[in-house]
């Protein structure tokens, strides 16, 4: 695994030694960050980070910084080692918790332009997830006006559905898929086709 583009771009990075965490691949983020354009000043939210190898790849390309939630041991390990042998941990805060119990310090750190989450699959197609960002969604300083917010989850699951959020499109890579998010506006106009890549 290693950062795609931008300052650190080529660097590896350390992955979890469990399979407990399913890092997302490097196909993945480098499709990711190629639709969303620049990131560059943004303040990022890396849901369920893992090795962290998401909120990296924005450092990486300009993002001024990043809340990391993660809650296993392992993965958090992995995630330290990333943020302190690119020496960005002061650009980074790491909450080890999980993601449900963080909502009062992720809304403390916001507003955010890019959420990220990569759940568990299980927790998209239980609706525990939906419940989880609902619930830290619905006080709006979590939420800057031109957030984008983005799942990845499995194929076959639907895309969640988020209150105050409209679903913009989804990309499909393989078995993964990425669900694309902005705030409910007039303008938002929605695409919910998947695209294979």
């Amino acid at each position: 695994m290693r950062v795609i583009a931008g300052v650190f771009g080529g660097r590896r990075l350390t992955s979890p030694r469990t399979g407990a965490t399913r890092p997302t691949s490097d196909r993945v983020r480098e499709a990711l960050f190629s639709s969303l354009g620049s990131v560059a000043g943004f303040q990022v939210l890396d849901l369920y980070s893992g090795s962290g190898a998401v909120a990296v790849e924005a450092i990486s390309r300009g993002a001024s910084g990043a809340v990391l939630v993660e809650s296993a041991s392992q993965a958090l390990a992995a995630l330290r080692a990333n943020l302190r042998d690119l020496a960005i941990e002061d650009r980074c805060r790491v909450l080890a918790m999980p993601v449900q119990r963080a909502s009062g310090a992720i809304v403390a750190a916001g507003p955010y332009q890019l959420i990220y989450a990569d759940p568990p699959y299980r927790d998209v197609s239980s609706g525990r997830l939906a419940k989880v960002l609902n619930s830290m969604m619905a006080d709006g300083r979590a939420l800057a006006p031109d957030v984008q917010l983005v799942v990845e989850h499995a194929a076959r699951d639907e895309s969640p559905q988020l209150l105050n959020m409209q679903l913009a499109r989804c990309r499909r890579y393989g078995d993964t898929v990425l669900s694309y998010y902005g705030l409910v506006t007039c303008e938002l106009a929605a695409d919910t086709g998947l695209v294979p890549d």
